[in-house]
């Protein structure tokens, strides 16, 4: 059990879950129920990528002390911008169809005509197509699933922030404290909680 809590493991099954996401957005949602994402929706699996960008990064770079933290501060804050862009995705799904916004052009043609600045703008203000609530599952909303799959990743990349000690016991009963993950080769042995030898 200790060991699959492990820096390495934790990222790459972020990493994992971040496929997993895409994959039923991409496969499920989009090819077989034929849902094709607003411009909310895209925003969200952008969102989602990152995550899953900094993680593999980080199963490939196996870093310690503070490059672990720079990881999960990064994975953390793009589960955090994603997770706002879906809370304002479920807002707008909650009102009313007289204050819903008008539908407005698809993202494609936005990148193509409009300054970027002012199509992230009109991208975060949503339109009819994001206020629309087009499939549910367990009573669900897909931005109300995906802010919980946001949750999930934020509370995983808090996990790897934080210090954390891992416990063996030697060939002898001596109980063995690897003290931290930012100190992997800090060994001490210890004898009903007296330190042996460090």
């Amino acid at each position: 059990m200790n060991a699959l809590l492990q820096i390495r493991p934790v990222f790459f099954g972020l990493f994992l879950f971040t496929v997993i996401s895409m994959t039923f957005a991409l496969v499920y949602l989009q090819q077989t129920l034929g849902l094709p994402p607003c411009p909310l929706c895209i925003t969200q699996r952008v969102f989602v990528i990152l995550v899953g960008l900094f993680a593999v990064l980080a199963f490939l770079h196996n870093p310690q002390g503070w490059g672990r933290r720079l990881y999960a501060a990064l994975c953390l804050l793009s589960a955090c911008a994603g997770g706002a862009v879906a809370m304002r995705h479920i807002w707008l799904q909650s009102l009313p169809e007289e204050l819903a916004p008008a539908c407005g052009p698809s993202l494609g043609y936005m990148l193509e005509t409009l300054p970027l600045a002012e199509t992230f703008s009109v991208v975060m203000m949503g339109d009819g197509n994001c206020a629309e609530t087009v499939w549910t599952f367990m009573g669900m909303s897909i931005p109300q699933q995906t802010l919980i799959v946001f949750v999930v990743m934020a509370a995983v990349s808090v996990f790897q922030m934080r210090e954390r000690t891992s416990y063996l016991f030697g060939s002898t009963g001596t109980f063995l404290c690897l003290c931290s993950a930012s100190e992997p080769h800090s060994l001490r042995a210890l004898d009903g909680g007296r330190l042996l030898r460090q």
